[in-house]
């Protein structure tokens, strides 16, 4: 499903799409959909998709035939994907709250715990496990924030998770594309992200050409519904940048 915002008479240029991350869907950018009229987020978990290039190919068919292209997580991998698929339809690139490295010691390990812990007990088990660690201080102190999220990912359910895991753990290298992104291009992280922490979206804006760095405060991996505000500022700048020239 495609999850269209309001429509609006501004013109916005290319229209603003977002890719979701693991167990994420439109929920996660609720206050996103209604601060940027015309934007939308690729619904569906990706329809069980077991690898980024497939969630790219499932991007792909959902798209306009240009847009302002935005990946959270996961979704941001998918993005990097996207650009290697179809450039010309990308005009612009923000990649939030991600990073770009290969599979780390250990990953593997701690994702099937995950896994098997929600095979054993439940998906509920495997969120409230899985969830904490993905917020900043203030976010887990938000009570209707928690539960949005926490039904979102419940909801998810076991298979996309399973499914999702080996996508990331089987994911396709981008040290040769990186250098090669001509689109303004945009790393924002909230500055309490410890999953995908400040220091590789660093090394992404650094390997990008002409990339910008963003640093929410007080937010977590979840950063787009912790601090929508902060976060609505960075993208708010990336947007008013030419499309035809790096941020610089």
């Amino acid at each position: 499903m495609f999850m269209d915002a309001k429509s609006s008479d501004r013109d916005l240029g290319a229209p603003l799409l977002i890719l979701p991350g693991l167990l994420c869907d439109s929920r996660m950018f609720g206050e996103t959909l209604a601060a940027f009229p015309g934007s939308a987020v690729v619904d569906g978990f990706y329809a069980g998709c077991d690898r980024i290039e497939a969630m790219a190919d499932y991007a792909i068919a959902r798209m306009p035939g240009r847009c302002a292209l935005l990946g959270h997580s996961m979704g941001a991998r998918v993005a990097l994907e996207v650009i290697r698929k179809v450039p010309d339809r990308v005009e612009r690139l923000a990649l939030v709250d991600t990073g770009v490295h290969p599979v780390k010691p250990g990953e593997r390990e701690g994702r099937y715990t995950l896994r098997d812990l929600g095979r054993d007990q439940g998906m509920a088990a495997l969120v409230a496990q899985w969830l904490p660690p993905m917020m900043g201080f203030a976010g887990l102190r938000d009570e209707a924030l928690m539960d949005l999220l926490y039904a979102m990912a419940v909801d998810a359910g076991l298979a996309t998770f399973e499914a999702q895991i080996e996508a990331l753990l089987h994911r396709p290298s981008v040290d040769a594309l990186l250098p090669t992104i001509a689109c303004p291009t945009v790393a924002i992280v909230g500055r309490q992200d410890q999953w995908s922490p400040v220091a590789q979206h660093e090394a992404i804006a650094a390997t990008i050409p002409g990339a910008q760095l963003r640093v929410v405060e007080r937010a977590g991996h979840m950063m787009p519904a912790e601090a929508p505000r902060a976060f609505h500022a960075g993208i708010q700048e990336w947007l008013a940048m030419p499309a035809h020239a790096h941020i610089s």
